[in-house]
């Protein structure tokens, strides 16, 4: 078995930064499709969960990775006071490399995150209020930055040709997906805390105005769902259409290998399959007869809680399934 080098804050960042990056993503989505957030309602509080959400895991996640770095350890146990910053340095080498390009558009996706949830931050202010062409502009930069952001987590681990496990091109494209879902889970999840919850008593009506970005919400996380089993299946896929040591690196993960449970298990059973069949149970309804989409507090509380811990799972068994079966020859 390989030495594991990278831990949980490695695992911690990028899962976090893959949450922040799909709820900004998310949220301005939704806020450019409300209109561009003039109209107030359901769509921009869904906008406005988001905004605050977003820039929270992003700068926990970097904090995370920069601790990873040594570099604040290193400066505790010789005295080296300097040593405290030379992180920095991470965020001012500039060349093509995916550890350069991937620090800059961390960077400028807190900055804009932190802008974006600035023009929210007031209670009092409207969809039309002052910060509303701000608002608007950061929303339009939200998207390519989140997107840029849940991919670039996945290329740093695919541009290295000696881990045949990361060494796919199809990860990037699973960290993306990924993001996206626990990103609609991790606003979801924010709203049903801290959101109006509506009554019991309220009488039912069609999925027009009050739920409406709701339903759309978790009719998206279905798809989503779908598409990351469907990049799971084509992960495994290319790793044994490929010639190399890919397929005894996917092994791992198959029946009969060390991590294989706790990945079928804990990703594809409890942060997959699980919960879509849940979403699935409100949703249908809703789109085929048309019915008020009305999910159990309780049940959207625990079916985005299980798709946060696959997610988290999903980096967990990547990050270390990636160590221990490499590094191996060309």
């Amino acid at each position: 078995m390989q030495e594991l080098h990278w831990g949980l804050p490695v695992i911690g960042y990028l899962f976090l930064a893959g949450v922040g990056a799909g709820a900004y993503t998310v949220s301005s989505s939704v806020l450019l499709r409300n209109g561009n957030g003039a109209i107030n309602g359901d769509n921009y509080a869904i906008a406005r969960y988001g905004a605050l959400l977003a820039p929270i895991p992003l700068i926990v996640g970097t904090g995370m990775i920069i601790f990873e770095l040594g570099t604040f350890q290193a400066a505790v146990a010789t005295g080296d006071i300097g040593l405290f910053f030379k992180w920095i340095h991470l965020f001012l080498t500039i060349n093509m490399s995916p550890m350069s390009i991937g620090s800059w558009v961390l960077s400028l996706c807190i900055i804009a995150s932190v802008l974006y949830a600035y023009t929210f931050l007031a209670k009092e202010d409207t969809p039309g209020g002052d910060n509303k062409g701000l608002r608007r502009g950061l929303a339009w930069v939200g998207i390519p930055l989140g997107v840029a952001v849940a991919i670039y987590t996945g290329v740093m681990l695919g541009a290295m040709p000696s881990r045949p496990f990361w060494n796919s091109p199809v990860l990037a494209l699973l960290f993306l997906v990924s993001s996206m879902s626990t990103g609609v889970a991790g606003i979801l999840l924010v709203k049903a805390l801290f959101g109006d919850r509506q009554p019991a008593s309220t009488p039912e009506v069609n999925v027009t105005e009050d739920n409406q970005a709701t339903y759309l919400l978790a009719s998206s996380d279905v798809v989503l769902i779908g598409l990351e089993i469907l990049t799971i299946v084509m992960f495994i896929m290319f790793a044994h259409l490929t010639v190399g040591n890919q397929v005894e690196a996917i092994s791992i993960i198959l029946p009969g290998g060390e991590l294989s449970s706790m990945f079928w298990i804990g990703v594809v059973v409890v942060g997959l399959v699980l919960p879509v069949l849940i979403e699935l149970r409100y949703v249908i309804p809703a789109l085929r007869n048309h019915k008020p989409y009305m999910m159990p507090h309780g049940t959207e509380v625990l079916v985005c809680a299980v798709i946060l811990i696959g997610g988290f799972m999903l980096r967990y068994v990547v990050v270390i399934a990636g160590q221990m079966t490499g590094p191996m020859g060309l």
